[in-house]
């Protein structure tokens, strides 16, 4: 397969993921490469790609975007801090659009970036792809309906590979961690809801990055599946997070503090718009978190290079490096810090 001859289109480009996706893309040989995202694509690779700025809910920007695309990434998302509204018109109606547009210039392939959000909170690990779907939030059930709309598009002939990546970390991710890397950086100890012993799976995007050109590449019969994809190696959260407050080098602890209370007081924060934190992330902090990638490993080949603290400390690592360049931002992406509402107080007290 001569890759430089392939044309691609990545929705959500301008994301976290995307933009990491883009740069693998790129190293892979992959010259042809548009992007379309609500936001403006401002890195260092503008001048290298076709970016449009524009929404997969809009179905003449889209249908421009889609000429001549050989293979679809869809990462575009209205991730849980969007409005419910938001969340469905972009997750489920969105992907049906992108999947509809799709077809009609008869892309070869299509990779969907679920979420091990569509478990929601599990009462048994490791969860297989066969689990069901039960979903927490209007994220957790749009991203259900989303692989839906996936399922259809399988059944009129498309190759979709449906992808369920646990929560992926490093180079350009904020959003929710750049709490964490601030406290760390800061010189602040960190608090775990709950003894901190559970197990709680991450990613590299990077091995997200491979699973993706995995089933890109491989035969259709192999890739035109589900698949969970998340770290092999990963120990407790109170020990995969202490190596960030190692690393940042001020003797910090991780402390656990008791489940039930501290759950109760992100709700009330939550809904008084006090907290950063949505539900399915504090509704599951303190308990295990994990998925088998056994099927990934077999059929697609998938082999992580990353292990929880590596992906963390690498994640840390660039954090303070480019301090700089978004201090003072805040938003409702991965790209920028979250704001931290009353929890900037919290870290006095660690």
């Amino acid at each position: 397969m001569n890759t430089s001859d392939i044309k691609v289109l990545v929705t959500g480009g301008s994301g976290f993921l995307g933009i990491n996706l883009i740069r693998y893309l790129r190293a892979q040989g992959i010259k042809d490469i548009r992007s379309i995202d609500l936001v403006e694509f401002d890195y260092p690779e503008k001048g290298e790609i076709d970016a449009i700025q524009g929404d997969i809910r809009d179905k003449a920007a889209l249908a421009k975007a889609m000429e001549g695309r050989d293979w679809v990434i869809h990462t575009a998302a209205a991730l849980p801090l969007y409005s419910p509204e938001d969340i469905y018109t972009t997750d489920v109606v969105g992907t049906g659009n992108v999947l509809a547009e799709a077809n009609a210039v008869g892309a070869d392939r299509f990779v969907m970036i679920s979420s091990t959000a569509v478990y929601g909170v599990p009462d048994h690990h490791p969860l297989f792809e066969t689990d069901p779907l039960i979903g927490v939030g209007p994220y957790g059930h749009a991203k259900i309906e989303a692989e839906g709309e996936c399922l259809k598009a399988r059944e009129r002939g498309q190759c979709v590979s449906i992808l369920r990546p646990k929560s992926f970390i490093g180079p350009e991710r904020l959003g929710v961690f750049a709490l964490f890397y601030d406290w760390a950086y800061t010189g602040h100890g960190f608090p775990m809801i709950g003894s901190g012993n559970n197990r709680y799976q991450l990613m590299d995007v990077d091995d997200l990055c491979q699973a993706i050109w995995l089933c890109l590449t491989l035969p259709k019969e192999k890739v035109n599946d589900t698949f969970n994809i998340g770290a092999e190696e990963f120990t407790t959260m109170k020990e995969d997070y202490q190596a960030v407050l190692d690393e940042a080098g001020h003797e910090k602890k991780i402390r656990g503090l008791p489940a039930k209370p501290i759950i109760w007081t992100l709700t009330v924060l939550e809904k008084l718009h006090l907290s950063p934190l949505y539900p399915w992330v504090y509704r599951t902090a303190c308990e295990d978190s994990f998925v088998s990638i056994d099927k990934a490993k077999k059929i697609l080949g998938f082999a992580p290079k990353y292990s929880n603290k590596d992906a963390l400390v690498r994640n840390y690592r660039w954090y303070v490096k480019n301090l700089d360049s978004f201090k003072g931002k805040s938003g409702v992406s991965h790209r920028v810090p979250w704001k931290q509402g009353i929890l900037a107080l919290a870290k006095y007290f660690f």
